[in-house]
């Protein structure tokens, strides 16, 4: 399945009483992408949901990522992952997960940490955070000129993460962010769907 461009929605466990309906609204506000992210659930439980969610995002045409967890991405028959800078290599996701899997890699504020990963075989690379978060409040610092630099030297998608709201986010794509990675913007809001659109919304704009 293919990246395209648009709000990257995260899931969190901890803002979403009810996961299916809350990703169904994103999907309807105009998600491109959803990564599932509950560090909270047991194999099982993580298993149950993935399940769920996976035909709900394939009917809107939207890759379900899981954070992390290559066999649970495997068992899951998501469409790949998202890993960190201690979580499995790329090479590893790849061996597990073939090659049409979506892997993703966080590049924090690091251009050749984005560019070594690309040439391993990255799909997308992230950086961030760009904003305080509450996520992940001692995140290192990125800014909007990173993304410039890297749409000049990169080829896969960039995404860019952090405290991204649609207040500030049209910053971050004007800049080359290809999609927006939201969590609180989009789930720690009363109306999902509408959050969602208004995010979506922004890529919209950008081009005019």
């Amino acid at each position: 399945m293919d990246i395209k461009r648009g709000l990257y929605v995260i899931t969190d466990s901890s803002l979403s009483q009810d996961l299916f309906f809350d990703v169904e609204a994103a999907l309807l506000g105009g998600a491109a992408m959803v990564q599932y992210r509950n560090k909270r659930a047991d194999r099982d439980s993580a298993l149950t949901e993935l399940q769920l969610l996976r035909p709900l995002c394939h009917s809107a045409e939207a890759p379900l990522l899981v954070n992390d967890d290559i066999w649970l991405a495997r068992e899951s028959g998501s469409d790949g992952v998202h890993l960190g800078r201690d979580d499995a290599t790329l090479e590893e996701a790849r061996e597990v997960l073939g090659d049409d899997a979506i892997i993703g890699v966080s590049c924090y504020n690091d251009l050749e940490r984005a560019i070594e990963m690309e040439a391993r075989g990255a799909s997308y690379v992230a950086f961030g955070r760009f904003f305080p978060s509450s996520t992940k409040p001692q995140a290192v610092q990125a800014d909007a000129e990173l993304l410039r630099r890297a749409k000049q030297q990169l080829r896969v998608p960039v995404v860019a993460i952090g405290g991204i709201t649609a207040q500030n986010g049209a910053t971050l794509i004007d800049a080359g962010a290809d999609l927006l990675a939201v969590i609180h913007g989009v789930f720690g809001q009363a109306d999902v769907r509408h959050a969602g659109e208004t995010v979506s919304a922004l890529f919209s704009e950008s081009f005019k």
